[in-house]
């Protein structure tokens, strides 16, 4: 019943994805966190110590800063769905699963770096997929190295994506060297305009680098998981693997330009999983990276599978879990 309520595309699902944000959120407003003492909060990259500057730390309008990122977010991913239509029905899901996704971490729901970072990662691939079959050199591709360069200049994490880029022009392109020579320099291209912008007012060139070696580095505070997400965790593991499984199963039935989309958001994924195994500056702050790809697998799942009880079933565990586990914060 609610999966083909939420499956529909008139507006009362839009406003109904809406209320669903508010009532996530809104336990930021009423109960005040700390920012976790990450890197990224104690030594801020460039741009994201910059909007703690502008918004003076003030945590309720961090909040309200964060909520509209992410509403933003949300219909960027409806739009990229309408656009290049390869999950081949027009639905508002992805915009619901991203908005529930980063539910799973309540103490996540403040300014954080990562949402920013999420909006410039989303134009990124938004503008590695419009180089597709476009004649001559796509300079998309210096695009997609800008906005996910620009992107780490809040989290810096995100410049590790610009193997995205790469990955991008040799699953759409026919390995066009000039192109590749292009999207490095896009990703080089804001970090040559900040550390030249740091020496003309300045500033220590040598602190920048620094800064960039300890948001990359640098052991990431522990976090521990409550026993509550563990579990729900292990259940959103289970349906992104299932998935995944039912969306290979049916590649081969897709057109050439849905079959490529997946494939990068299938390398995103990778590279977020990745990031967050490996690299020791990574924590749950992720999940709103790890969030774009998901948000599309499990759409297309819910959208392309037969059976009518079973999607029900598991689409309301997930919407039960993240009720609880909001309610926990709460208490």
């Amino acid at each position: 019943m609610l999966l083909r309520i939420f499956k529909g595309i008139g507006p009362g699902v839009i406003f109904l994805i809406i209320i669903i944000l508010i009532g996530i959120w809104i336990s930021a407003i009423l109960n005040q966190r700390l920012h976790p003492r990450f890197i990224y909060e104690t030594d801020p990259m460039p741009l994201y110590g910059l909007i703690k500057i502008m918004i003076h730390n003030s945590h309720n309008l961090g909040v309200i800063l964060s909520f509209l990122m992410v509403s933003l977010m949300a219909f960027l991913m409806v739009n990229f769905n309408t656009t290049v239509f390869f999950i081949n029905e027009r639905t508002f899901l992805p915009a619901l699963f991203y908005v529930l996704f980063g539910g799973f971490f309540p103490d996540q729901q403040l300014l954080n770096p990562v949402i920013p970072a999420s909006i410039f990662l989303m134009f990124a691939v938004i503008r590695i997929m419009d180089g597709y079959h476009k004649t001559g050199t796509a300079y998309n591709y210096f695009d997609a190295g800008l906005l996910i360069s620009t992107g780490s200049l809040f989290y810096a994490n995100l410049i590790w994506f610009g193997l995205l880029v790469i990955i991008g022009i040799a699953l759409l392109r026919t390995g066009n060297l000039k192109e590749i020579v292009i999207s490095i320099f896009g990703l080089l291209t804001p970090y040559l305009i900040t550390f030249g912008l740091y020496y003309v007012i300045g500033k220590d060139v040598w602190a920048l680098l620094k800064l960039l070696g300890n948001n990359l580095f640098t052991r990431a505070t522990y976090y521990p998981f409550p026993g509550l997400t563990i579990v729900a965790m292990i259940f959103i593991g289970l349906l992104i693997f299932v998935s995944i499984i039912q969306l290979i199963k049916h590649m081969n039935t897709k057109k050439i330009k849905s079959r490529k989309t997946f494939s990068l958001l299938i390398w995103t994924l990778l590279i977020s999983i990745i990031v967050y195994v490996v690299l020791p500056s990574a924590s749950v702050e992720i999940v709103w990276l790890i969030g774009i790809p998901v948000s599309y697998f499990l759409t297309h799942y819910f959208v392309i599978v037969k059976k009518k009880l079973v999607p029900e079933i598991l689409f309301s565990l997930l919407l039960v879990f993240i009720l609880f586990i909001q309610i926990w914060y709460l208490t």
